[in-house]
């Protein structure tokens, strides 16, 4: 093999060398670009989750006032059951 032989093909090394280093070069700026795309993506969907969670609180907060309005109806029929045995027992009472 003559020097001439022997530089050329170091010379076709070395340019395969740097062509492997470029493409890796691009590939992982690709995927750094498209890693801050997602977390971009990421904290844009966590403040709509925020805030839906907050437009909803209230529905979420139902359950209680369905359990307060359901105790409520409770106590006002035990009020009408108890104001109607006063109500007879003072009929009772007027017609003695």
């Amino acid at each position: 093999m003559t020097d001439t032989t022997l530089y050329n093909d170091w010379l076709i090394g070395l340019a395969l060398a740097a062509v492997v280093v470029v493409i890796a070069a691009v590939l992982l700026l690709m995927v750094w670009s498209a890693a801050r795309r997602i977390l971009h993506l990421a904290n844009t969907a966590l403040e709509l989750v925020v805030q839906i969670k907050e437009n909803t609180q209230s529905i979420w907060e139902l359950e209680q006032t369905n359990k307060v309005a359901s105790g409520i109806l409770e106590e006002a029929g035990e009020i009408e059951t108890h104001a109607g045995m006063v109500a007879e027992a003072l009929h009772k009472a007027e017609h003695k």
